[in-house]
């Protein structure tokens, strides 16, 4: 990921690692959901016993939280952007050399896409930041 962080997804940072005692780099934002990526094998002691930790950081924050895992590369594609969007679905999810395609039914592509091109931004950032690709939905 390389774009800069903001003073928002900062406090926000250290808010996580506070309550989950665990360091992370990635804060992001989608349809008003904050997202904290975390690698694969910490991501259920991140959520807590219960999901007493994912509780606690809706409660301060406001917002509507999810923690996933962090993609270790581009084979991951798909099932981090499956984890991001969820529940909306895709037919599937193609890889090219510097674009991810991914094609979605009618009433699933607005959805994914969002009203003024909304949630198409955000995940057009999310893929540029992560995996540094263009994104196209079609």
């Amino acid at each position: 990921m390389e774009s800069t962080i903001s003073m928002q997804d900062m406090r926000h940072l250290n808010l996580f690692r506070d309550i989950t005692k665990i360091s992370t780099r990635f804060c992001l934002r989608y349809n008003d959901t904050i997202f904290f990526c975390v690698p694969r094998n910490l991501v259920s002691r991140a959520i807590g016993e219960n999901g007493k930790n994912s509780r606690e950081l809706n409660r301060i924050l406001g917002k509507k939280v999810r923690i996933i895992f962090s993609p270790t590369g581009i084979h991951e594609v798909g099932e981090f952007i499956k984890a991001i969007i969820d529940p909306v679905e895709f037919q599937s999810i193609e890889v090219r050399e510097n674009e991810i395609i991914i094609r979605a039914g009618a009433k699933n592509k607005a959805a994914l896409i969002g009203r003024e091109k909304r949630r198409f931004l955000e995940m057009k950032k999310i893929v540029k930041d992560f995996f540094g690709k263009e994104l196209t939905i079609v």
